[in-house]
Parts: structure tokens; C-alpha cells; sequence
């Protein structure tokens, strides 16, 4: 199987696993020419641009890269999905992404009022 191929196979297992996971809108994009206007290998996670490898030996910072390049014109947060043979899927993002994804998230709201009601 060549690359294109395994990078396909692995966006629509990706794109399965997201729906599976109750994110029924997933899907992958069709890139023609690697150029489609949205650069993400699969939309429907609301607020990410999401970058999917599937390989055995991924150059993690080139693929972080790649992802902040891409998600420049719509905004969404840039987070590498990627997983090797015989693994679970990994999610990689900036610390920074991050810490924006926590602070707004429900979990630091939850944390925020049991940590309110410790202090009564």
C-alpha cells in the first residue's frame, strides 16, 4: 500500500472512531490536489483543525507545523491525530492550544466548583 493510500485508510478509520465516539458529523475531506480550501484531513470536530498521520515513525513537530500552517485561515485549534500499527490513537497539540481548550472546557468549570464548595 503506498503512502496516499495509508494516509486515506488511515483518515477514514480516524473519521470512524470520531463517530463512534458520538461525533456523528465527522468525516474526511476529499483533498484534490491537497488543496480544497479546508486543509484539514477531517472536519466536523467543532473548533479543531484536525491533521491525521498514521505511520510508524512520525516526525511529531513537522507534523505540528504542518497543522498550524494549515488551520491559519479558518482559526480552528491545530491538533495532530496519530497513531502507529498496534496503538491507540494519540491527540497532539500545543501546550498553549491546550491550556485555551482547558480553561474554556467544561472539566475547568466542573474543577472550579468543587473547588468553591471545598472552601465553604
Amino acid at each position: 500500500m503506498n503512502s496516499r493510500e495509508k494516509g486515506k485508510k488511515g483518515e477514514r478509520e480516524f473519521a470512524s472512531l470520531c463517530r463512534d465516539k458520538g461525533f456523528s458529523k465527522v468525516r474526511r475531506t476529499q483533498q484534490y490536489c491537497g488543496n480544497t480550501g479546508e486543509a484539514a484531513d477531517v472536519v466536523g470536530l467543532p473548533g479543531v483543525h484536525a491533521e491525521v498521520k498514521r505511520v510508524e515513525n512520525l516526525k511529531i513537530y513537522n507534523a505540528i507545523e504542518q497543522a498550524k500552517r494549515d488551520s491559519q485561515k479558518s482559526g480552528r485549534v491545530p491538533v495532530v491525530f496519530h497513531r502507529r500499527n498496534n496503538h491507540e490513537w494519540l491527540a497532539t497539540m500545543t501546550a498553549d492550544a491546550w491550556f485555551e481548550m482547558y480553561r474554556e472546557s467544561e472539566l475547568l468549570n466542573s474543577n472550579d466548583r468543587e473547588n468553591d464548595d471545598a472552601t465553604k
